[in-house]
Order: structure tokens, then C-alpha cells, then sequence
């Protein structure tokens, strides 16, 4: 760290800062936030500990620990949150700490999720329980544009069989209130003609395909109304036959084999609504690898057959299952769909962009190597933060304090230059911690970990300062002139400083890597008031030093100067606070 030659204008240097600050303060006013963005110990928020579930109920391998905290990590960070901490914790489990009150619930639902995707085909489908009738219309995107008419069944047509009446009643299920024969339904799928008997008894007699019979008993029971609308083993990919319950709790589906797992996604992204293609709500665009891109075809080739053999088929439909549940379940009606590109849409009453942003969030940093359970969630209160921002800015105050005091009784009026360059350096590290919370920079949040750095780099900057005035005062004892005197001493005490600071500041940055948590914000602290105190020291200690040798008041030694030459030798033999430091 090389030094930087010793300014000939003082005063210029002085003013050159001050128009510095000028500057990055009006940036803070322009942008509309003055104060410090506050981490999860001071301004509140969650902490959710998962732990990780093995099928042998051992402890997982690091490795895939250690790939899930950067997933996981990954996925908080897509969500725009700052200052998250996301961290291992013993074997098997990973702490996660998220600030701020406005998006817990939605952190703790995208943190635990695994995110095993995968493409089924639907092979039947009912209401959410057993023994009640048509829910409201599921939140089922569809995958390609459905036909403006749907096909209508002949009045004179003879009773429709069991077959029929199954999928009949699986549209009645995504379309509650259905319009007339013939008239599209408010999803755009085909509609059954009102007049058609609808049995429920029936819907569980046409398996055809199936041969699980377990699965069909599964089925038959499920009850998706309840608060776990998760079906046991739905979201097993090796199981061949599953049940699952879409995410409203509204329709059962049971499904037939995986035919695309979500590994083979390359690419995933929310798309805003586009009136022009006819899209009203947001949807998320994938983009399949080679492999995925195949099965895909060949997946929504057969949906597309069962559609032409019967468009009421339940097997025109794909089902999109994420962790067990059926996220959507697009009919394939206009032709297999090829390239390697899909689409899942939904209406905007529920395909909001929250919810499509966290689907593809989830979808695009891939799935979590293991599943996880949360063992707890715990709620930091903005009260409790408060009350330690308030101690620990008490504390610091106390601290500001008895340097000051210290300052003016030992150096006098050259104390003042002290406590000035402590006042400036307290103002550019309020500067640079507004700063540095902005989206755009760092996303930095106070922490009481930082407060506590910020405190203890009050002694450190106060050091600076002592090394100069200590080294200016045993030049004055040399006999030389004031103005000379500065000079000197600065040359000599820089290096001192320099070397110093340099030692502080590689110490903060080795624990900044290797620490976590609140050791990490220590570090992070000391580093950045390391850096400030170079600053002040260079660029308005010194300068503030040269000006005021000028002056009458301190060049010829006044007595409340600190510089008076009778006191000086007095001090000769008294040891200095810095010698004790340095």
C-alpha cells in the first residue's frame, strides 16, 4: 500500500472531501432512503432451521448439504432479499435467516421446497374429496391455445356410457358452472352439455390402463379438501402410478409414469402478461436440454393422439407436478409440442407474478439434492430489535464520549482535530452504510454484529490520530518550527499507519472468509472503517493539521494549544497513549 505524497494545498485536499460527501449525500436524498436498511436482530424477521431426511435416517453427505445451502442460497437471492443468511448448521441441518416483515411466509414456503419437477400424463381426474360434488375450477394453466368451440355432443346421441360420464364430470370439475352446448367455458376447454348425467359413482369404474390397483384405491379415497394436500408417494419418481392433489386442494388426478424429470430443464423464466398472444395472467417459459426436449415431444405427441381418439379424454392433459402437487395440468389439443420450449400459464386471478416469479425461481436453480423437513421457525420481533439498536447505540455513544474527553484533556486544542476527524469519519460511515443498502450496491443491513464493529473502530480510528500527534510533538521537542514539524512528523507516522491499518484490514478480510453469521458482520465492519480511517487521516487529519500550523494560536505554543513547549518537555518522560497500541 503505497503512500500518497503529502498534499502541497491543504486546504484544497479539505475541500475536495467535503464536496465528496456533498455529492454522495445528495445521492441518499435523491433516492428517497436516509436511514440504514436493518438486519434480522434489529429490525425483525424470521429464522427457519431444516433438517434434512434420509431414507436410512443417517446424517446426508456434506456434499449434497453443501450443494442444497447454495440452492437454497440462491433461491433467497432471486427473490431480491438483501442481507439473508443461509448456512450449515451440525450434520444435517441448514439455518436460514431472512430480515425484514413483509415476505417470511413467502421465503418459508420457497426455502423448503425440493423442487422435483416432473411431466406426467393425466389419466384421471375428480373432485377434491370422495363423496362430494364439483369444486371451483383449478388453477390449471394450459400448455398450448385450446379451440374456440368445443365439440358438442348430439342431443339424440343414446345415454353416455361410464367412460363418458367420467370425462364429462372431469370437465364439469374444471368448469363448475358450465355454459351452454357448444360455447366455450370460462378456462377455454371443452364443456359438457348441462343436460348430461353426471354420476360420481361412475368416475371410479373406467381405469383403463391402469394396473394399480393400489393407486386406484389411493385414489378413490384421497381427500385433497384438507390442510396436506400432499398425496403420499406423489412426489416418488420411481413410483410408476401416483395420486396427487393439484395445489388449491380442489381436483385429485391420478397420474401414469414420469415422462420428463425436472433436471432436464435448461432454462426458466416468469413472462408477463401479453395481450397480443391473448395471455391475461403471468406465466413461466422453460427451456428444455436436448434429452428433456425429446420425451417432451414424445409425451405431448401421446396427449395429443388421446385427444384426437376422444377430445373429452382426461390423457390430453399433462400434468406439471412440483414436490407432490399438480401446479398445472395443460390440455395438448393443437399437435405436439417440439423445439424444447413450454409454457406454463394460468388465469391472473391465481398466476399472479409473485407466483410465477417463485415457480421459476425454484425451477431455474434447480432442485434441492435432499428433502427437508422444518424443525422451526422462529420470529424475530421489531420490539427486541429496537431495544439492542438502542443499547448498542447507547454503548456507542459512551464510547464516542470518553474518547473525546480523553482527547481534549490530553492534547487540548489540538484535540479539537481529533474530534472533528472522528465527527467526519462517523458521517462517512453513516454515508457508506445508507449507501451500501441500496438494491443497486450491496443490499447491506445493519446488524448488531456491525454496530458492535463500528463501535470498536472508534479506538482504531482515535489510534491514527494519536500516532500522528505523538510523532508532531516529538518534533516540536526537537525545537523545530511548527509548520516543519507537521511535515516531518507526518512523514514518519504514515508508514506507521499505513502499516497498521493494512494489518487490521488483512485480519477483517481473512475473517470475512472464513466466518458466517455475525462473526462474518464484525469483519465486515472493520474492514470498511479501516478503509474510512485512511481516508480521514489522509485526506483531512493531516491537511486540518498543516491549516492551523498557520495559525498564531498553535505555531507559537499557547498554553491550551497542546503544544506548548514548557508541557512538552514536561511530558518528555511520560509514555504516550500510542506506545502501548503501536
Amino acid at each position: 500500500m503505497a503512500p500518497p505524497s503529502t498534499p502541497s494545498r491543504p486546504g484544497r485536499t479539505i475541500v475536495l472531501l467535503f464536496a465528496v460527501l456533498a455529492v454522495l449525500t445528495g445521492v441518499m436524498f435523491l433516492h428517497g432512503q436516509t436511514t440504514p436498511k436493518l438486519a434480522l436482530d434489529l429490525a425483525g424477521g424470521t429464522t427457519v432451521t431444516l433438517t434434512a431426511v434420509t431414507e436410512d435416517g443417517q446424517s446426508p453427505p456434506q456434499a449434497q448439504l453443501r450443494q442444497a445451502v447454495n440452492i437454497i442460497r440462491d433461491r433467497v437471492n432471486g427473490l431480491g432479499l438483501s442481507e439473508a443468511e443461509v448456512a450449515p448448521q451440525g450434520g444435517d441441518h441448514i439455518v436460514v435467516q431472512v430480515p425484514g416483515t413483509g415476505d417470511q411466509r413467502r421465503v418459508v414456503d420457497l426455502i423448503g421446497t425440493t423442487a422435483q419437477l416432473q411431466f406426467r400424463q393425466v389419466y384421471a381426474l375428480a373432485g377434491a374429496t370422495p363423496s362430494t360434488g364439483s369444486p371451483g375450477p383449478s388453477a390449471s394453466p394450459t400448455a398450448s391455445p385450446r379451440p374456440s368451440q368445443s365439440p358438442s355432443r348430439d342431443a339424440s346421441s343414446p345415454t353416455p356410457t361410464a367412460s363418458a360420464r367420467q370425462r364429462a364430470l372431469s370437465q364439469a370439475l374444471a368448469a363448475p358452472s358450465p355454459s351452454p352446448s357448444g360455447s366455450p367455458s370460462p378456462s377455454g376447454g371443452p364443456t359438457p352439455s348441462p343436460s348430461a348425467p353426471l354420476d360420481l359413482d361412475d368416475l371410479t369404474r373406467d381405469y383403463s390402463g391402469v394396473d394399480d390397483k393400489a393407486v386406484i384405491a389411493q385414489f378413490e379415497e384421497l381427500d385433497c379438501s384438507g390442510p396436506d394436500k400432499k398425496a403420499p408417494g406423489a412426489d416418488d419418481p420411481r413410483r410408476r402410478w401416483v395420486a396427487a392433489c393439484d395445489r388449491e386442494g380442489r381436483v385429485k388426478y391420478l397420474l401414469g409414469p414420469v415422462r420428463v424429470e425436472g433436471r432436464q430443464i435448461a432454462d426458466a423464466a416468469a413472462v408477463p402478461p401479453n395481450a397480443q398472444n391473448g395471455q391475461t395472467g403471468w406465466s413461466v417459459s422453460l427451456e428444455l436440454k436436448d434429452r428433456g426436449a425429446r420425451q417432451f415431444a414424445a409425451l405431448t405427441a401421446d396427449a395429443y393422439r388421446a385427444y384426437q381418439a376422444d377430445p373429452l379424454s382426461p390423457r390430453r392433459q399433462i400434468a406439471i407436478v412440483l414436490d407432490g402437487q399438480v401446479v398445472s395440468a395443460p390440455e395438448i389439443t393443437q399437435g405436439p409440442i417440439t423445439g424444447g420450449q413450454a409454457s406454463i400459464n394460468g388465469p391472473s386471478s391465481s398466476f399472479t407474478q409473485r407466483y410465477a416469479t417463485d415457480l421459476a425461481n425454484v425451477l431455474d436453480y434447480g432442485a434441492l439434492p435432499l428433502k427437508f423437513e422444518r424443525s422451526s421457525i422462529e420470529t424475530v420481533s421489531s420490539t427486541l430489535g429496537s431495544d439492542q439498536l438502542e443499547k448498542g447505540m447507547l454503548a456507542g455513544a459512551i464510547g464516542l464520549a470518553l474518547v473525546v474527553a480523553y482527547s481534549l484533556l490530553y492534547y487540548r486544542g489540538l484535540g479539537l482535530v481529533s474530534v472533528a476527524s472522528l465527527a467526519v469519519a462517523a458521517g462517512i460511515t453513516y454515508l457508506a452504510v445508507v449507501l451500501l443498502g441500496y438494491e443497486s450496491t450491496l443490499g447491506f443491513r445493519l446488524s448488531l454484529a456491525h454496530v458492535i464493529g463500528l463501535i470498536v473502530s472508534i479506538g482504531i480510528a482515535a489510534d491514527s490520530f494519536i500516532v500522528y500527534f505523538e510523532r508532531l510533538r516529538d518534533e516540536l521537542r526537537e525545537g523545530r518550527p511548527l509548520r516543519s514539524a507537521a511535515e516531518t512528523a507526518w512523514r514518519r507516522a504514515r508508514r506507521t499507519i499505513l502499516v497498521a491499518d493494512a494489518v487490521m484490514f488483512i485480519g477483517a478480510a481473512v475473517l470475512y472468509v472464513l466466518a458466517v453469521g455475525g462473526v462474518k458482520g464484525f469483519a465486515f465492519a472493520i474492514g470498511l472503517t479501516t478503509l474510512i480511517d485512511v481516508v480521514v487521516v489522509f485526506c483531512f487529519t493531516k491537511p486540518m493539521v498543516a491549516l492551523l500550523a498557520r495559525r498564531r494560536f498553535f505555531a507559537k505554543g499557547h498554553r491550551w494549544s497542546g503544544l506548548d513547549p514548557a508541557r512538552l518537555r514536561r511530558t518528555r518522560s511520560v509514555p504516550s497513549p500510542a506506545e502501548g497500541a503501536r
